[in-house]
């Protein structure tokens, strides 16, 4: 295919951000197929307009059931709130619509095993967003670890880390309703730390946790945009429904030990979503804030030298920086996004499935759950026996 025409569900953080790909990508990866911007959708008609004439689209519409029936897209786009998931999910994969699913696919492992056997059944195309992995300092150190350069793998500690609710006022956004989002801090943030641990130590083999919500209710919100909200100061309040920490450890198929922490509570960190790997040759250390480095340690440098050393990840020789700036010139959080379409538009290409596709989707839910069921019922949990 030279073009994939593309309908979107969703015009706001994440809207924003996958708009941002596909119109950069043909700048910068001038052989992939072109992503085609056709429709933009959203609830608000007056604020979709807005979003498709600001990110470049050249339709908006307020019911994303038309989109299944046009037959000038190719794609359907879903970062929509997360309870809207699985319905355009079904009804893409019905229409024979190929679909790129910001996370979480679902908010239940079950509805989560549901949407892949209907991709699947319907022969088409479907990724998960976890552009997290397109880190070209996230790529080089997956590529440490598959070399055996780290030597046999003994740890994975991992922690996102915000403090965007410290304020006990914040209004109650969706993101901390149940019903909607299907989790807090775990789902959103830990989903994260969950897949990379997949995609750079191997699968999970038990789990316990624990989880706390500090602040039981908050105001109701006049208006919210993204991790933004406003309430008026006489606005009610309502149960907040979902966690606000949870902390887990795992111990990996591979016989790795793992830690995971995630919480919206830690004041100072804005975005720290970092992960440390531990080999018996050496060690890798990441932190989102600083994306485009690395930290490396390997245990046969000299003993007058040894210590973790810093590696920018922006020469040719790290994975997409050659598409970008001369060495040492960043590049952004908006780029994991780009080179996650860029996988999207090469599996069109080489006619395969994107990776990561609906199957990481689910292992990761299963590994949520198998969470959720160990703080509940307080012992280990094995995520295969869910």
């Amino acid at each position: 295919m030279k073009e994939v025409r593309i309908g979107m569900v969703g015009y706001k953080f994440m809207g924003k951000a996958h708009s941002h790909a596909y119109r950069d990508l043909p700048m910068f990866f001038p052989d992939q197929p072109r992503p085609v911007m056709k429709v933009i959708c959203g609830r608000n008609a007056e604020n979709v307009q807005k979003a498709a004439k600001q990110f470049g689209w050249e339709q908006s519409s307020t019911d994303w059931r038309e989109l299944m029936d046009n037959p000038d897209i190719d794609l359907i786009d879903i970062n929509a709130p997360s309870d809207a998931h699985k319905e355009i999910a079904l009804a893409a994969a019905a229409a024979g619509k190929h679909i790129f699913c910001e996370k979480p696919l679902a908010l239940t492992l079950k509805d989560s095993r549901e949407i892949l056997e209907a991709a699947e059944k319907a022969g088409v195309k479907h990724m998960i967003g976890f552009n997290y992995r397109f880190a070209p300092a996230v790529l080089l150190a997956k590529k440490l670890v598959e070399e055996g350069r780290l030597g046999d793998i003994h740890h994975f500690r991992a922690w996102f880390l915000q403090d965007w609710l410290v304020d006990p006022e914040f209004p109650l956004t969706w993101r901390l309703q149940k019903e909607i989002a299907g989790s807090g801090s775990h789902g959103d943030l830990g989903a994260h730390l969950i897949d990379l641990a997949h995609f750079l130590v191997g699968g999970i083999s038990e789990v316990i946790g624990m989880s706390e919500t500090f602040v039981k209710e908050r105001p109701v919100p006049d208006n919210m945009t993204g991790l933004s909200a406003q309430a008026s100061k006489d606005s009610p309040t309502e149960k907040v429904t979902v966690d606000d920490a949870t902390l887990f450890m795992a111990r990996f198929e591979n016989g790795a030990l793992g830690s995971f922490e995630a919480t919206r509570y830690a004041s100072g960190h804005r975005c720290t979503n970092s992960f440390e790997i531990n080999g018996s040759k050496g060690s890798v250390k990441f932190d989102f804030e600083r994306m485009n480095e690395l930290q490396v340690y390997f245990t046969d440098d000299a003993g007058d030298v040894q210590g973790f050393r810093r590696v920018l990840a922006t020469d040719p020789a790290h994975a997409y920086a050659d598409a970008w700036w001369p060495p040492g010139h960043t590049i952004g959080y908006e780029h994991t996004f780009i080179h996650e379409v860029v996988e999207l538009m090469q599996s069109f290409k080489e006619d395969r499935q994107p990776i990561p596709d609906f199957t990481a989707g689910v292992k990761c839910q299963q590994v949520l759950e198998a969470v959720d069921l160990s703080i509940e019922e307080r012992r280990w949990i094995k995520p295969s026996d869910l």
